[in-house]
């Protein structure tokens, strides 16, 4: 499975949806969540390259939320492959997933 976050939007919000549109959890909802219900276990890339930035509340809300909602960030790290000319922003995503709990 291949999510381009730039398909989503190229102008990324903030945390909440209460903040305004194209959050971190409405991202989350709408694109990773209904990837880790039942017991499917493909690989889900994750294309980060072609938006305007990354704030860090979206980062958070969006890869760290879902690890506390599934309480497991191992099947997190398991599954999801980032894709990005920018190192930094890959690890910046491991720290929030490894960090969530």
């Amino acid at each position: 499975m291949d999510i381009y976050i730039k398909n989503f939007s190229t102008a990324l919000g903030g945390r909440f949806k209460k903040e305004g549109n194209f959050s971190g959890e409405e991202f989350r909802e709408k694109y990773l969540e209904p990837l880790f219900n039942g017991k499917k276990t493909d690989q889900i890339n994750i294309y980060l390259d072609g938006t305007e930035g990354y704030p860090s509340s979206f980062l958070e809300e969006a890869f760290g939320g879902l690890v506390r909602l599934l309480n497991d960030k191992e099947i997190v790290k398991k599954r999801l492959r980032l894709v990005t000319s920018d190192s930094m922003l890959e690890k910046e995503i491991l720290n929030y997933i490894e960090n969530a709990l």
